[in-house]
């Protein structure tokens, strides 16, 4: 008679195929659409791109790369008009701008996860993945004693389930966007009025706001996007406002055993 340990309810391999986030852009305050493929991995992963609400609640989110000299000015504007935020670091931008970090948790903000050294998370291993957060996380909490992190952003917008599952099983949120331009490239700036009239045409109900703090032109439109979104009914919400329930952790593994 033999005796062993049989494994049960293992999970077959998750898919790496990779994709890079997209949707139609919203318009006359009617919600973007990230289309069926996208929103059953969205609803699959337990990621928001957009909070399904017809309150005219929005969340406002910054990514934070590298620093231009812009996110002063943006804390100052979210001071004056008393708007939470969340901003997305990197590894750099803790290493080179910690008095901006302290600044954006001592005033209210959240910062959340952009990764270590922003990699294409499809062509790294779960390890890598799992580094690269521990290290962001970790050395957030060392410069602001921020208890945590709850959310990521995945660098340039890359992900497979592979990498979403990856994300979930270490606890964050996966959040993307339903509002976005291009505002990232500093040579192509086009005046505080393009990123004003870009913010206002997109903007939705529920809507997951993504401005760059490397552009100038967010930087001198904000006060005004926020004033004028304000006038038209909007509040601005924390991401901790979300009614979102948490994501699903890989089901582990079940052992039995058995006699043959």
């Amino acid at each position: 008679m033999l005796s062993g340990t049989l494994f049960l309810g293992v999970a077959e391999a998750i898919s790496n195929v990779q994709y890079g986030w997209g949707f139609n852009k919203g318009k006359n305050e009617q919600p973007a659409d990230a289309g069926p493929k996208y929103n059953a991995i969205v609803e699959k992963y337990g990621a928001v791109y957009k909070v399904n609400t017809t309150k005219k609640e929005i969340y406002l989110t910054f990514d934070n790369g590298y620093e231009n000299g812009y996110t002063e000015k943006v804390l100052d504007v979210l001071k004056e008009h008393k708007v939470p935020a969340t901003f997305f670091v990197t590894g750099h931008y803790l290493n080179t701008a910690e008095p901006l970090v302290k600044r954006m948790v001592k005033e209210g903000h959240i910062v959340g996860n952009h990764s270590w050294s922003h990699p294409n998370f499809t062509q790294v291993s779960d390890d890598k993945i799992a580094d690269e957060l521990e290290r962001v996380k970790k050395k957030t909490e060392e410069l602001t004693g921020q208890k945590g992190m709850s959310y990521i952003r995945p660098p340039r917008g890359i992900f497979s389930e592979r990498t979403l599952q990856v994300a979930n099983d270490l606890g964050y949120k996966h959040i993307l966007w339903s509002v976005a331009f291009l505002d990232w490239d500093v040579n192509r700036q086009q005046g505080w009025k393009h990123s004003y009239d870009q913010i206002m045409a997109q903007i939705h109900p529920g809507a997951i706001l993504l401005l760059h703090s490397v552009s100038k032109d967010n930087a001198e439109a904000l006060g005004q996007v926020i004033t004028d979104l304000k006038k038209r009914g909007y509040t601005f919400k924390s991401l901790d406002d979300m009614n979102c329930e948490k994501p699903q952790k890989t089901p582990q593994k079940q052992k039995i055993d058995i006699k043959i």
